[in-house]
């Protein structure tokens, strides 16, 4: 069995009622970590915060025409801490990125809305995300990767809020990932 989070304690109801769906994916399904899953498979996210836990980074999302973490799919990898530093690195043109705990940082089912990226349909289904949280300097260079968003920048974390466009995202994953963010560092 993937021992991905055999440590992992929900901290909230959401995370609670996610966790035994993440777990009956990881014993049942062999291609969990394979985008082409239709039905769901497992995505990792970077949490991006400065040395003192306020600030946030934050990629403008083409195709969800938002501010928004950064993240991506495993594509058969299933070291997600690797995948999320590698989406970090690759969305946001940093290269000095720090983990900050070992372990998942937080988990969310999400739904995608059907879609058109670079010209294929892709169905609706589930990402199941794994969260990992990061640090980096402020001061170093972040690069627009013009594949993938077309702006990049740290936030305040409220400011970030009010910078999505995806209220459900703002009210179900950021607010809860800064409420653990500012746990983290207290």
């Amino acid at each position: 069995m993937n021992p991905l989070l055999n440590n992992f304690r929900p901290c909230n109801p959401q995370e609670a009622a996610d966790l035994p769906r993440f777990l009956e994916l990881l014993e049942t399904a062999p291609d969990a970590f394979e985008r082409e899953r239709a039905a769901g498979h497992f995505t990792a996210s970077a949490w991006i915060t400065d040395p003192a836990g306020e600030r946030v980074v934050f990629v403008y999302h083409r195709i969800y025409d938002s501010w928004s973490w950064v993240g991506g799919h495993a594509d058969g990898e299933t070291d997600l801490a690797a995948v999320a530093l590698r989406e970090a690195k690759e969305e946001t043109g940093l290269r000095d990125l720090n983990l900050l705990s070992p372990g998942v940082f937080s988990i969310e089912l999400l739904p995608v809305a059907a879609h058109t990226r670079r010209g294929v349909y892709v169905p609706a289904h589930l990402h199941y995300n794994v969260t990992y949280l990061f640090s980096a300097d402020p001061d170093e260079k972040l690069t627009v990767n013009e594949a993938e968003n077309s702006g990049v920048r740290w936030f305040l974390f409220d400011d970030a809020f009010a910078a999505s466009s995806e209220k459900q995202m703002v009210d179900a994953v950021y607010k809860k990932l800064a409420e653990k963010t500012r746990a983290f560092f207290r």
